[in-house]
């Protein structure tokens, strides 16, 4: 096989999904820094209709354009008809490029986008490398969304256990995904690289941003949330632990809320639990805008469902939460970032979703935001942990030393 010099990078997410800025784009980087100056990365995306005529989608494109980035672009629709046919185009059209194109490796981002990787890596005879391996069938089964004997289970399970089976390289979210896949799939591979969720220290840094809180008209105890509710998230467990708060602090509580989620929705989360809407900040804004939000709070919060498969995967967001110096509250069995949190006593791990649970969460979180130098504290562990330049010799490895050519079987 004649090696190539370019990179294939399959995604399962829109264009102007945070996870292509925040989980994507940083890692693209380090890959480019390992390949030869005129060699190119193509990105796979699969966006609504519509999504990349938006100017400020346009501007993005071309600005990856410039670092040799370039995006493959296919509509997404709901699973049906239409998303078949697009598969059924897409496919050969991948697999000839990566002949044509001279494309080192197929390198593809969870197994949603590996699902996608494995017949084009298979037919074109290239290398694939999966990245951010952790568990996705599993973890839709467990939240119920999916039922075992139903067709998107079993499809998406055993494409998992092809795509692993073919790897030539395996980088998992998590170092216990490495025995789970093991015994869960029966395959073992002959080396497995670790990855946990990076952040952007310099973006999510608490001295960078002034504080707006008068502005806002927050009270004088705020948690701060970005992301949804729902699936594998927690939902009215949220709003309950709110009014816990709201109670304790005697109304002196504020929420920052970051969401897609309408208005009403939150209002009905809001009339379930007794909490009162009119102290809930509510915005959706881009994701370069959400560490001047977070840095108006005491303390976030972590909605991950504490599903079995959950200890395998890698939260983007309390690695956010702690790069801003800020504890957080979490449910226990949550990727090492439970473990974490409990051993540096840098939050509360909630063992039960009660009342009482609660508000031995809050009355944690109040000692522990009056503590002096928690933020340095916990800054310094983010920037242990958490840093996108743990991953470097991850690449290295695979890209720079042309790891990718080797003749080592599995």
């Amino acid at each position: 096989m004649t090696k190539g010099k370019n990179i294939l990078v399959i995604t399962y997410w829109s264009i102007d999904n945070a996870l292509i800025h925040t989980y994507t784009l940083p890692y693209l980087r380090q890959i480019r820094n390992c390949l030869e100056k005129d060699a190119k990365l193509f990105l796979l995306t699969l966006s609504p209709p519509g999504t990349l005529q938006r100017e400020y989608n346009t501007v993005f494109i071309k600005s990856l354009a410039n670092e040799k980035i370039e995006v493959i672009n296919f509509n997404y629709y709901p699973f049906g008809l239409r998303m078949l046919l697009t598969f059924l185009v897409m496919f050969p059209y991948l697999i000839t490029f990566s002949v044509l194109k001279n494309i080192r490796a197929i390198h593809a981002w969870c197994t949603p986008g590996g699902a996608i990787a494995w017949p084009i890596a298979k037919f074109s005879g290239k290398p694939l490398i999966l990245d951010s391996f952790e568990p996705h069938a599993e973890s839709m089964l467990e939240a119920g969304a999916w039922k075992k004997n139903s067709f998107s289970f079993r499809l998406l399970f055993f494409l998992e256990k092809l795509q692993l089976k073919l790897a030539r390289e395996v980088i998992c979210a998590s170092e216990g995904m490495i025995e789970h896949s093991q015994q869960v799939y029966r395959i073992k591979k002959s080396r497995y690289f670790v990855k946990p969720a990076g952040v952007d220290l310099e973006i999510f840094n608490p001295e960078k941003y002034p504080r707006l809180r008068p502005e806002l008209k927050l009270k004088q105890n705020v948690c701060v949330y970005a992301g949804k509710f729902g699936d594998l998230y927690l939902e009215r467990e949220v709003f309950d632990f709110f009014k816990t708060a709201y109670d304790y602090w005697k109304g002196e509580f504020s929420v920052i809320l970051l969401t897609k989620h309408s208005t009403a929705e939150i209002m009905a989360y809001c009339a379930y639990s007794g909490f009162p809407y009119a102290n809930i900040y509510q915005q959706f804004v881009p994701h370069s805008q959400v560490p001047a939000y977070m840095s108006l709070a005491h303390f976030g919060i972590c909605t991950i469902k504490p599903l079995p498969s959950k200890k395998f995967g890698t939260p983007i967001k309390n690695g956010e939460y702690w790069a801003m110096g800020l504890p957080i509250v979490i449910a226990d069995n949550i990727s090492a970032d439970s473990a974490i949190v409990r051993e540096n006593n840098i939050g509360y791990v909630l063992t039960d979703f009660s009342s009482a649970e609660y508000l031995n969460a809050i009355k944690e979180i109040d000692r522990l935001i009056r503590t002096p130098q928690l933020h340095t504290k916990i800054r310094t562990l983010a920037e242990e942990k958490r840093s996108f330049k743990n991953s470097i010799p991850v690449y290295t490895t695979i890209y720079a030393t042309n790891e990718v050519y080797s003749s080592r079987k599995e």
